[in-house]
């Protein structure tokens, strides 16, 4: 059995119980071992083996077409009387109204009249019937099986003029109702289209247009100023202003220079630049990105999850519904059949839960696809949801409430005179650790020109700190804690670093098993927007913000003080993260977790929401995270909170939108004032409104 899998593109996914259909049509192909269909996406993923040919005839019942994966789709904007699927509509609005000229001039039942509304019925709804008919036999009651059932009961029972009347609603219906998921799908497309589909490529002492498949790694690409860059690089020669809003969202250009990263899909200023080709054009960022946001559109979110779920029982319980309607009044109490047919009939068409079935799945389908716009890359429409419900958000502080870069503010020696000595003996010992403290004061100790030493048996103390070798003499360097289990701290010094510490700088001692030599005081540069996304998440409803450190107490506590924030935890080892998330999630409920991706790997993972920075270009974020902010910027996090809180609200107001309409149209039966014209409008009606509802999204900007 054949195990290959193809994707594919489809155009005319109209609705989603259609999506549905498809699906199962597919499914009975012998060579097809499964397949998952991507409604938000329009794309669909096939196990096995299927032609392109097998695949529309399976969605011929809604003229859906099939492309590969990475053809390009030309899409043509025309007017709504101009699209060839629309026509029979438009002809049969024609008979209509001629119908209904004839109906008041010569009589509802002269024989022209009724010609004029069959013809209207007969062309209008030719692929109805014809797709009705073929459901009727397989026992498939979709909407156009309902609608069929209820246009030919209609005519039966005498109301030709409404059964035509219906015809052209439901074709007008169903023609906006696709004009509406085009648009909320307009939002992914827009991020398929950014990247060129060619570039100017130097091989040898040639320049030749190459399309982006055909360029290698290691290839040099040309971008002239103006142009829109096709390939993620690096830049080897030149410099210039970069955009990188599609990627980031942050339209405020970056300068680029040699050894900068660029990204496929950003645009060029006013520079002209030669940059190496680092990635295929499947791996660009911006390709990932788009995966990323399509696959989002395929995870089912819990709503979407109960909506499908409810369905399932909703459809049958309403022809159950309009079967007692048709036949239990003139059983039971000899009432009129060709009325009580009439209003069963209503019923069918009204009960169809086509507004229900798509409340949720346009409202995420818009929602993902805005942030993706604006830089935030949400990974499925459960996260979507989950932040919608979030009380509280834990941030690591190095390099996300911080710049991440710390610098040396302080150097005190114990023996006045010998800073430098003291320097250059951290600076032997801290060369070989990793630690953002350690590279500030390496950084510090060349910008001093300091003395060097070599330093022998180096050893570090996770956490802690770290020992060495030097001159024959074992030193020290670490935090005040390392040093205080020994006493060898006099109470002066005990003073210093509690006044440093108040003012927010982390303190490191350096010193030996007997004595404390110096101290070396460093700060984190506090990122300028901190302060106001902390104030704005809590003017969302974000009572809780939690800050997680490795650095003690007073230090955490002045940061925290200073930004806002609501709770600190310090003095964390890099596995305690993800323990004070639990019991986070335990007191306050939903969770989330900011960091970088890299280092809170597992709180991000751990938490109810794992939200990373600096997406851009990060794999480890891209990869580990629930929503990944492209920008290393938190000024997209409250856009975030905002913005799902809205879905959620939106998928709500749909959901009571689609089942309240329909039941105020039932309920219309007990005075028998349901009638077929109310119950199109009532089921247009419910889909417009919760699609159009969904697409209020689009314009969410904070």
């Amino acid at each position: 059995m054949s195990k290959q899998q193809h994707t594919y593109r489809l155009q005319g996914l109209s609705c989603a119980n259609c999506a549905a259909k498809f699906e199962k049509n597919i499914r009975e192909i012998d060579s097809v071992q499964d397949v998952e269909l991507n409604f938000g996406a329009s794309k669909i993923t096939v196990q096995g083996e299927a032609s392109i040919e097998q695949l529309e005839k399976a969605g011929a019942f809604d003229g859906i077409k099939v492309y590969t994966e990475n053809q390009q789709l030309e899409r043509k904007k025309e007017p709504f009387w101009k699209n060839k699927d629309n026509i029979p509509a438009m002809i049969s609005l024609i008979f209509v109204f001629t119908g209904y000229l004839s109906y008041f001039l010569i009589g509802e039942k002269h024989i022209l009249t009724i010609s004029l509304f069959l013809l209207a019925i007969v062309i209008g709804g030719y692929n109805i019937f014809i797709e009705g008919f073929k459901n009727l036999t397989k026992l498939d009651f979709d909407m156009k099986t309902l609608m069929t059932i209820a246009i030919i009961g209609a005519a039966i029972i005498g109301e030709w003029g409404e059964a035509a009347v219906v015809v052209f609603l439901f074709a007008i219906s169903e023609a906006l109702e696709s004009y509406s998921i085009d648009k909320a799908r307009d939002s992914i497309r827009s991020l398929i289209d950014i990247a060129p589909n060619k570039a100017l490529i130097r091989r040898g002492n040639s320049e030749v247009e190459l399309d982006v498949e055909e360029i290698q790694i290691g290839d040099i690409m040309l971008v002239k100023p103006g142009q829109r860059i096709a390939m993620d690089g690096e830049v080897i020669s030149g410099e210039s202003s970069i955009n990188e809003a599609a990627i980031t969202g942050e339209s405020i250009p970056v300068h680029k220079l040699t050894g900068n990263e660029i990204f496929a899909g950003s645009i060029n200023g006013e520079g002209f630049l030669e940059v190496r080709v680092t990635k295929h054009v499947e791996d660009t960022t911006i390709a990932k990105i788009i995966h990323l946001v399509e696959e989002a559109q395929a995870e089912r979110a819990p709503s979407q999850k109960f909506v499908d779920k409810f369905a399932k029982y909703y459809t049958p319980m309403i022809m159950l519904i309009a079967f007692f309607v048709a036949i239990g009044p003139p059983l039971i109490a000899g009432a009129s059949w060709n009325t009580w047919i009439y209003s069963g009939l209503a019923v069918l068409v009204v009960g169809c839960p086509c507004a229900l079935v798509i409340s949720t799945p346009v409202a995420i389908v818009t929602a993902i696809g805005n942030a993706a716009r604006k830089g935030v890359l949400i990974k499925g429409g459960v996260h979507l949801e989950e932040t919608g419900h979030l009380q509280a958000i834990a941030f690591d502080k190095t390099g996300t409430l911080t710049e991440g870069k710390p610098h040396v503010t302080d150097v005190i020696s114990i023996k006045n005179g010998e800073e430098k000595k003291i320097l250059s003996i951290a600076n032997a010992i801290e060369v070989f650790s990793q630690h953002p403290l350690a590279t500030a004061i390496t950084h510090k100790a060349t910008e001093e020109k300091a003395t060097y030493y070599t330093a022998e048996k180096f050893q570090s103390i996770t956490g802690k700190g770290a020992k060495a070798t030097i001159n024959d003499t074992e030193y020290f360097v670490g935090s005040p804690a390392f040093f205080e289990k020994d006493q060898l701290i006099p109470t002066t010094i005990q003073e210093k670093i509690r006044a440093m510490q108040g003012d927010g700088k982390t303190v490191t001692l350096l010193g030996t098993k007997k004595d404390i030599l110096g101290l070396i005081a460093v700060a984190d540069q506090v990122r300028t927007s901190s302060k106001d996304v902390i104030q704005r998440l809590h003017q969302l409803g974000i009572k809780n913000t939690i800050m997680l450190t490795g650095d003690n107490h007073k230090t955490g506590k002045a940061i925290g003080n200073q930004l806002g924030i609501t709770e600190v935890k310090a003095e964390l080892m890099p596995d305690e993260k993800l323990n004070i998330i639990k019991q986070l999630e335990q007191r306050h409920g939903k969770t989330a977790m900011v960091g970088d991706g890299i280092n809170d790997a597992p709180a991000l993972a751990g938490a109810s929401v794992g939200i990373a920075m600096g997406g851009a270009g990060t794999d480890a974020a891209l990869e580990t995270a629930d929503i990944a902010l492209m920008g290393d910027d938190l000024e997209k996090l409250p856009f975030t909170i905002a913005l799902s809180r809205k879905a959620l609200t939106i998928i709500k107001q749909n959901i009571s939108f689609a089942l309240g309409l329909k039941l105020i149209a039932l309920l219309l039966v007990i005075p028998g004032w349901l009638t077929l014209w109310i119950a199109i409008f009532a089921d247009m009606g419910a889909t417009l409104l919760v699609t159009m509802n969904s697409l209020r999204l689009i314009r969410t900007n904070s």
